[in-house]
């Protein structure tokens, strides 16, 4: 396995990561991630283990909590050997306390996930999303006052827009308070919207990317195909209104490169997904994330191989769409990009 430094900061996480969310999924969207008993759990992890693979990512609103639970009693016993990553901010509750990143919120919202996890210390706490109602002074205060209480190792953020993530950066340089080093965003073939702003704000400030849903919400597993109807069995039949769109075609004419490259490398669908994101600017690791053993040695077969420039080349066609303005320019007019050279 391959270790990268996360952004600018000297934690090394490994290329692939582990995405808890399967833990003891319950509700109309986690039950369909994935229901691991404590059991399961723990024999995922000796699989991620043994491949190399040391982070494990969670968040307190999977599963109302149910998931940083189950990780707890799976990495039991060893403690040392892994790096735990979890989010908050997100709602748990209907009560004024029970979501957002307030200086209370926060601090309870870091007490109960470590006592949920049992541990005594979080590696990486990341904000599951901006909490336009609180100053980022007072996130940032209490986040760094965490931190120095030996509470959190290094601190993220997750969803945010590239002003909400700048914002915050120059605020804890302004006042000396412990830095975003992470950025957990959406990044896939079929969702590369991430490479137009938040990229370029990733090299010119350090902060690393932690792909969630590298697989486009389970478009890319290599059983959604043009001309052929949902797979039954699929989860987006209950789940895709909660992820992020895709155009059918877009979809259809990424799937198809995908088959082809597949043919040309003998690897899976999903491992050429995967395999194209690690080589991207700023990816520090990607989150894999399975249901049982055979999914996630499948995707663990996504390193130690590269695509030729060639692949890489055809991917990029086939999965390349007009960015917005202001980002178009930069990208077709030559003027524009001489003075701002495209990350990617």
């Amino acid at each position: 396995m391959e270790y990268r430094r996360l952004g600018a900061s000297g934690l090394k996480v490994p290329a692939l990561s582990f995405g808890a969310g399967t833990f003891a999924g319950s509700g109309p969207l986690f039950s369909h991630w994935g229901t691991s008993d404590a059991d399961e759990a723990r024999r995922l992890v000796d699989i991620c283990l043994e491949a190399g693979v040391n982070l494990f990512d969670t968040a307190d609103v999977y599963s109302n909590g149910a998931s940083e639970e189950v990780l707890g009693e799976a990495i039991k016993g060893r403690r040392d050997q892994v790096l735990i990553s979890t989010k908050t901010s997100l709602p748990m509750g209907d009560g004024p306390a029970d979501w957002g990143s307030s200086r209370s919120r926060l601090i309870k919202a870091v007490e109960d996930a470590l006592r949920r996890m049992g541990t005594d210390y979080i590696d990486l706490l990341q904000l599951h999303a901006f909490d336009a109602g609180t100053p980022v002074e007072e996130v940032l205060s209490t986040l760094d006052g965490l931190v120095q209480a030996g509470k959190l190792r290094y601190v993220g953020v997750s969803n945010f827009s590239g002003w909400h993530l700048m914002k915050s950066l120059a605020a804890a340089d302004k006042h000396g308070w412990s830095r975003y080093v992470a950025h957990q965003v959406y990044y896939s073939l079929v969702g590369r919207d991430y490479e137009w702003e938040l990229m370029p704000l990733g090299l010119d400030q350090g902060v690393g990317a932690l792909v969630w849903s590298p697989l486009g919400w389970g478009r890319l597993t290599g059983k959604i195909r043009r001309g052929q109807p949902l797979p039954e069995g699929s989860r987006l039949h209950d789940t895709a209104s909660f992820g992020p769109p895709v155009d059918d075609e877009h979809l259809y004419n990424v799937v198809d490169t995908l088959d082809a490259v597949a043919e040309e490398t003998g690897k899976t669908v999903p491992q050429i997904a995967i395999n194209w994101l690690l080589r991207r600017p700023t990816v520090s690791s990607v989150i894999i994330g399975a249901r049982n053993e055979g999914q996630l040695r499948q995707n663990l077969g996504a390193v130690g191989w590269s695509l030729t420039e060639e692949q890489v080349k055809k991917l990029d066609a086939a999965s390349e769409v007009t960015a917005p303005y202001p980002y178009f320019p930069y990208r077709r007019q030559e003027g524009f990009a001489r003075l701002n050279p495209p990350a990617v």
